[in-house]
């Protein structure tokens, strides 16, 4: 074994470096043998370099030894390429190697090779094989981009005189939010730690300790089912401050975005980023992420076809439902198969809840559309509903009926649909923007309860509160939300900081003062003895790095992630332990 260092690296060689001798370190990329001469291209964190060797060298034999993934030591001289390959910043010069060094040599089959990047692997096989997957150029170019990520969030929060704090991994079981990951504790019989879903309640404890700017690189853990945008464990940007109200966060935001977004992807981002109410969100899209690369927008078309007779829309009417139209562009490209029963476009639509679209055509000047359709509705009607959408000729309507929460997600489904089919969204833009003022609570059909939209901790909006009659049911939340290509990447609020408030909100949640004393009583004698206003917000940094990285999973930015199952192929984790580690911590398995 030898420990021997490098004199450089293999991607910082050029042209002035000729004539120098130098070594370098690293895996042999690609190997292949010409007619005695033998080229190999070496790899290392920085690039690579080509390095030849002729059978009269002294290192020939050990050239011609090497093979794929090797670990190398490799010295020599840099000399001018005959056949410069301008594709790499090392293209111009080469390495004549007269000593070879095997540091570790591939003993077992390799199942791809890190330098094939364009190979089409299963992801089993990538996680599986994780330590090779890692060695991808596309793999660590994403590592590499995460780390500047995260080191210009720190450089400009530093700046801004915030103060970076650790808070607690091990803390305890709350309600509400998603399934916790339980630690049992060996010292306590049958009592259990929790794994923080988010560092909430300690950040604004840090408020109330007299900490006016915290911020935190946090891991995060929720035992929730995974899919292409989740992990059981996740990294999130955690931000609070002190004594500033709900457009100072949301300003600091934006310029935290715009730095990363010009330092790390010299993008500019506007000075200001739209933004829209949770209830225009959930009127035009459908949905509270919308994605703005393409405009595709819905209209509520309920009091317009009210009276009609088309039997689909008549039903959802009667039902207290809603009636929702999309407007398509184009709408030839969109074929009436496809949007007939077990087309590809109504399939989006059941597979939210939908099934039957309602569909007219503007052709040669007047709608066209199913006898149905043209009977059920009023020429009035029809006329109405055109004006509103502001159609034009080879536009094609979609229409969804029923229950409200129903169209919303279906046509929000139907929207994105098309969008990817018809590639209305251009991959290189970055169209963020906040949407604010959601409701303060949901309602628990499965349950028949309120629960908290965002978390209990967020603040009502006074005014809207005040319209309902104090009751905080039906009130706003001073809450507002990062949107960035459709996709959540930010989610904040201004916090409740009094008691009386506090408890409120725990009543309609259905947590009794006793139940919120045992389980927040730590937060609520906090407020008691003077705690100042705050409010802040926090990045999923695993979702905004994969949407930076163009990648379609945040598997592809965490070093070493889980499956949809929660499982690490490479480790095998989770995993079973023995007999007398249960033991300890008093737990049987049945």
């Amino acid at each position: 074994m030898s420990w021997r260092g490098r004199s450089i690296n293999c991607g910082n060689l050029n042209e002035s470096h000729i004539g120098q001798r130098v070594t370098i370190c690293g895996w042999v990329h690609r190997h292949r043998g010409l007619g005695g001469v033998v080229f190999c291209d070496i790899r290392d964190s920085t690039g690579l370099i080509q390095v030849v060797s002729q059978p009269s060298f002294p290192a020939h034999p050990y050239m011609e030894r090497i093979r794929s993934e090797y670990v190398v030591r490799i010295e020599g001289n840099i000399r001018a390429r005959k056949d410069p390959n301008k594709k790499i910043p090392t293209g111009m010069v080469e390495l004549e190697a007269d000593a070879v060094t095997i540091l570790n040599a591939v003993s077992s089959k390799l199942p791809f090779l890190p330098a094939e990047d364009s190979m089409q692997l299963s992801e089993e096989v990538r996680l599986k094989h994780r330590v090779l997957d890692l060695r991808r150029q596309q793999m660590a170019t994403n590592l590499r981009l995460r780390h500047k990520v995260i080191k210009t969030i720190r450089n400009f929060l530093d700046a801004k005189d915030f103060l970076e704090v650790e808070t607690p991994i091990l803390g305890r079981a709350t309600p509400e939010g998603a399934r916790d990951f339980l630690v049992p504790s060996r010292l306590q019989e049958a009592h259990f730690y929790a794994l923080p879903q988010s560092p909430q309640i300690w950040k604004q404890l840090l408020c109330c300790s007299g900490v006016d700017r915290y911020y935190q690189i946090a891991p995060c853990f929720r035992d929730e089912d995974t899919r292409g945008d989740r992990q059981p464990s996740f990294t999130q940007m955690d931000l609070e401050l002190t004594f500033a109200d709900q457009d100072v966060i949301m300003q600091l935001t934006e310029a935290l975005m715009r730095t990363v977004f010009q330092e790390v992807m010299r993008v500019p981002l506007p000075e200001k980023l739209p933004r829209m109410t949770y209830t225009q969100a959930m009127d035009r899209y459908g949905c509270d992420k919308p994605d703005i690369r393409y405009e595709l927008h819905m209209q509520n078309v309920t009091d317009i076809v009210q009276g009609c007779s088309l039997r689909l829309f008549e039903s959802a009417l009667s039902a207290g439902g809603i009636v929702k139209v999309l407007r398509i562009p184009n709408g030839k490209a969109i074929s009436n198969a496809r949007i007939k029963t077990k087309g590809d476009v109504a399939n989006a639509a059941a597979d939210a809840g939908i099934k039957g679209l309602v569909q007219i055509r503007l052709e040669g000047g007047s709608p066209q559309a199913p006898k149905a359709v043209t009977e059920g509705l009023s020429s009035q009607q029809i006329d109405d509903i055109l004006r509103l959408c502001e159609a034009q000729e080879g536009d094609l309507l979609l229409f969804a009926a029923g229950d409200e929460a129903a169209v919303n997600r279906a046509m929000d489904r139907v929207r994105q649909y098309i969008a990817k089919q018809l590639n209305l969204a251009d991959p290189k833009a970055h169209a963020l923007l906040w949407v604010t003022d959601f409701p303060m609570f949901e309602w628990n059909e499965d349950e028949q309860r309120h629960e908290a939209l965002h978390h209990p901790f967020t603040a009502p909006n006074q005014q809207s509160a005040e319209q309902n009659g104090g009751d905080l049911r039906h009130a706003k939340a001073l809450a507002y939300d990062l949107v960035y290509n459709g996709v959540e990447v930010g989610g904040g609020s201004l916090r409740i900081y009094r008691r009386d408030i506090q408890q409120k909100v725990f009543d309609i949640i259905g947590l009794s003062p006793e139940q919120a004393q045992d389980k927040f009583g730590y937060l609520l004698d906090a407020f008691d003895v003077g705690a100042p206003p705050h409010g802040g917000i926090a990045l999923g940094l695993d979702r905004l790095i994969m949407l930076l990285a163009g990648a379609s999973s945040i598997r592809d930015v965490i070093a070493f992630p889980k499956t949809a199952q929660g499982q690490c192929l490479l480790t095998n984790a989770p995993g079973t332990v023995s007999d007398s580690q249960l033991t300890d911590l008093h737990i049987k398995t049945l």
